[in-house]
C-alpha cells in the first residue's frame, strides 16, 4: 500500500468520519508521526482515545471522535516557523484558521510534536504539519 502523504491521510480520514457523524475513525498506514499528532489532538480535546492495531504489515489506528472537529487539514508545503511567529502567525499561516483564538496549528519541534500555542510557552520554533478547529 503506497501513501503519498499520510499526515494529509489522517486529517482526511478524521474529518470525512466527523462529517459522517460516526463514532471512530479507522487510520491506516499508522507511524510514529501520526501517533504523535493524535496525541496532540487528544491533548487539546479534539479527539477521544486511539488503539494502535498491529495486523503485521503497516498498522492501523482506531480513533475516537468526539464530535468537536469542524475542519482539519495537512498545511503543504511545510512551512518553517520562527518561535516569533507563534505568538502572532503570519498571514500564510493564518488563512488556514478562522479567527485568532479558535483553532491550533500542529508543529514539529525539536521537542516534538505539540500545539503552536504550547511552542509559543516553550520558546521554540518548528515546521507546519496541519491545522484543525
Amino acid at each position: 500500500m503506497v501513501v503519498i502523504n499520510p499526515v494529509a491521510n489522517l486529517f482526511a480520514s478524521l474529518y470525512n468520519n466527523e462529517i459522517r457523524r460516526n463514532k471512530s475513525s479507522l487510520v491506516a498506514p499508522s507511524s510514529k508521526l501520526l501517533i504523535n499528532i493524535l496525541r496532540t489532538l487528544q491533548k487539546e480535546g479534539y479527539v477521544g482515545e486511539f488503539e494502535v492495531i498491529d495486523d503485521g504489515r503497516f498498522g492501523k489506528l482506531n480513533v475516537q471522535l468526539l464530535g468537536r472537529i469542524n475542519k482539519c487539514g495537512p498545511i503543504t508545503p511545510r512551512f518553517p516557523l520562527k518561535y516569533r511567529e507563534m505568538i502572532d502567525l503570519p498571514p500564510h499561516i493564518k488563512k488556514f484558521l478562522p479567527s485568532k483564538e479558535l483553532g491550533i496549528i500542529i508543529v514539529s519541534t525539536p521537542k516534538g510534536v505539540m500545539s503552536h500555542k504550547d511552542a509559543a510557552k516553550e520558546r521554540i520554533g518548528g515546521i507546519a504539519l496541519g491545522y484543525v478547529y
